[in-house]
């Protein structure tokens, strides 16, 4: 039996004859398929390695917690992340920006320890054994 990596949920897949294919959206053409920018045109933090590699989080309201603990928005399973480890926020020009929140491991930007600092498009961030990329929804 399959376990989600992020969640332990159990992941029983049914299988069935029927097999059903989607067509490709125009914001996916768009794209190339590849999934670096969302439809909606939000900042995406995706998750390049750790247990949850693949996974996307919209960052669409002010504020978003990453952590060990099960209530953060970004829920990080690993004893190298803190409960409450990081928050990725919204400057009042729209820049995002990352905050670390008294973590024992640190947060990295670009390999680099920061105790807060506003993001590009392409950074690489370090949450434990996690590495997210930052995609931004427009040019800075």
């Amino acid at each position: 039996m399959n376990f989600c990596a992020a969640c332990g949920a159990s992941q029983h897949r049914e299988v069935t004859e029927d097999t059903q294919s989607l067509p490709v959206t125009d914001a996916e053409a768009s794209t190339g398929g590849d999934g670096d920018q969302s439809a909606s045109g939000a900042d995406v933090l995706l998750v390049n390695s750790g247990p949850s590699s693949g996974a996307r989080y919209v960052i669409d309201t002010e504020t978003i917690n990453a952590g060990r603990k099960t209530s953060t928005d970004i829920f990080l399973d690993d004893v190298t992340v803190s409960r409450e480890h990081a928050r990725f926020f919204r400057t009042e020009s729209g820049r995002i920006g990352v905050k670390d929140l008294g973590s024992l491991n640190g947060t990295y930007v670009n390999n680099v320890r920061v105790d807060e600092k506003l993001l590009q498009s392409g950074d690489e961030i370090q949450i434990g054994k996690f590495k997210l990329v930052f995609i931004a929804a427009r040019a800075l």
